[in-house]
């Protein structure tokens, strides 16, 4: 992560990137980004660090009991997936018509659509 001019912060993936997991216990599995939090330098993938919720019955769920959702993980421990080769790949940026894009390392291919 880098913190850039006026204090917004930015990270090498956003949400609806798909990515896999480098390390942790869930390591080598690929999800999507559901949401992406800059200040925190986390991010939450579909389907990666699940944990168990105690809900109290309330009128959303009025049966309480045990939930299984997504915790966020460390954005270090995610890497995009390279769109050519559908293998994960390293981040680099480009100035393209006046816009800075993300591309990837690997195959040169834009990350931005």
């Amino acid at each position: 992560m880098k913190s850039i001019a006026g204090g917004a912060l930015l990270m090498h993936v956003k949400k609806g990137d798909k990515v896999r997991v480098i390390s942790g216990k869930d390591r080598g599995k690929e999800g999507t980004i559901l949401e992406a939090y800059p200040k925190n330098d986390r991010v939450l993938v579909e389907g990666i660090n699940m944990v168990k919720k105690h809900a109290k019955p309330s009128q959303d769920n009025p049966q309480g009991g045990i939930l299984t959702q997504e915790a966020a993980i460390h954005v270090s421990n995610v890497m995009p997936m390279d769109p050519k080769t559908g293998e994960p790949t390293r981040v680099g940026y480009k100035i393209i018509d006046g816009k800075k894009v993300r591309i990837a390392k690997k195959s040169g291919e834009s990350l931005d659509n």
